[in-house]
């Protein structure tokens, strides 16, 4: 059982405001709306009773003026009474200011009236048809009562079968984890549905949580201002990322600079920053980092990276440029670039003199733009061939 203020929160229900009952996960409410209409609200209260769990019933006007017994026997059986207006307008957005003022307030004067003490009567408040309005809303707060709305149906007002209504309300409450169930003891597919939801509740660990006002006798629940604030279950998404434990060491050595074919030759080390962020970063000689050249680099950097290397010894090393059969910019042990071709040779002259006259222009001399990000002009002696394309096999240009 929970207390609550009602003008500490005034409108609570997910399906229209921000705010929910402060519940924790697996944890439910009961309401019905639209009675009392008995021989339906009759067994209703029986299959609650069975399973010693409370409800909260928000009653219509004109059903209470026709049964008023029905009305004292739900609050006799310690459910908590609520209103729901007085004849249930499906069109209560449409109706006036005062139309709709007369609505509420004659049907809280008929429950009221059926309960005979007009205290027995919850401040609690549900729009018919979840058909609020923003000036309504602002009357019912001033009023002091609180607007209900709530957070799953389970569609028991509709042509469906009981076996249907238990599973839209077990599957809506599995996605939220918690919340306001809205129901009609109104309805013959309720009163069938209701004992087979409710042991499917229990067999699930789930809570039937009974809601009262407090009163002067009956303090209010101390909560967080946080948990009224409805928060939906998260969808998990795909792929799953799993928590890295930094003490394990990596199944495969970390890929050097080479086997991406972009060296860094001017570089003699490089600095890789740590895996988590915190601890200082790791500084990787060129060496290191060249394929199959010294101890394997890891990644990502883990305490004891030594310890975390010779454990990879045997794992795959990362595959370079050689592997794939490309030549290496600048060789290296295990690969030397062949013989350049004679279709990628280019052609180099001298710059001529700018004031000297020509009927032609000679070819300019080739621009090498270098990773280094230099650019040089060249201009060996007239009429030599260079093989640039396998020396520099990036960036060149020729006449």
């Amino acid at each position: 059982m929970i207390a609550v203020d009602p003008t500490e929160h005034a409108r609570i229900g997910s399906m229209q405001y921000a705010e929910s009952l402060p519940l924790a996960d697996k944890e439910v409410v009961l309401t019905f709306d639209d009675g009392p209409l008995p021989p339906h609200t009759g067994r209703v209260l029986e299959v609650l009773a069975s399973e010693c769990v409370k409800a909260t019933f928000f009653m219509v006007g004109r059903m209470a003026r026709a049964y008023p017994d029905w009305v004292r026997r739900v609050y006799n059986a310690g459910h908590t009474v609520a209103t729901h207006s007085h004849s249930h307008p499906h069109s209560f957005r449409r109706l006036t200011h005062e139309k709709a003022v007369a609505e509420i307030e004659d049907g809280i004067g008929a429950v009221g009236a059926a309960l005979g003490d007009p205290r027995a009567l919850a401040p609690f408040f549900r729009f018919p048809g979840l058909g609020n309005s923003k000036g309504m809303e602002s009357y019912l707060a001033e009023r002091g009562l609180m607007t209900w709305s709530a957070d799953f149906p389970a569609d028991d007002w509709m042509r469906i079968s009981a076996e249907k209504v238990k599973e839209r309300a077990l599957s809506r409450l599995e996605q939220k984890g918690r919340g306001i169930l809205l129901l009609h003891d109104i309805q013959p597919v309720t009163v069938l549905a209701l004992p087979e939801l409710l042991r499917e509740l229990k067999a699930r660990g789930y809570r039937i949580v009974h809601v009262v006002p407090a009163g002067p006798d009956r303090p209010k629940t101390v909560t967080e201002p946080q948990a009224w604030v409805f928060h939906r279950a998260r969808v998990p998404v795909w792929p799953v990322v799993l928590p890295k434990n930094l003490n394990e060491p990596p199944a495969l050595s970390a890929p050097s600079a080479l086997s991406f074919g972009f060296p860094n030759p001017l570089a003699e080390s490089f600095e890789i920053a740590s895996f988590d962020g915190r601890g200082p970063a790791m500084t990787v000689s060129q060496a290191g980092l060249t394929h199959r050249s010294g101890a394997p680099a890891v990644w990502p950097p883990v305490p004891g990276a030594t310890a975390a290397a010779t454990a990879v010894a045997d794992a795959l090393p990362a595959p370079s440029l050689a592997d794939l059969n490309l030549p290496s910019v600048f060789g290296g042990r295990h690969f030397m670039p062949e013989p350049a071709a004679a279709e990628h040779r280019a052609a180099v002259e001298a710059p001529r003199p700018a004031q000297a006259a020509a009927p032609q222009r000679p070819p300019r001399a080739a621009r090498v733009r270098a990773a280094s990000a230099r650019e040089d002009n060249v201009s060996p002696r007239a009429g030599d061939l260079v093989a640039w394309p396998r020396l520099l096999n990036w960036g060149y240009t020729q006449p």
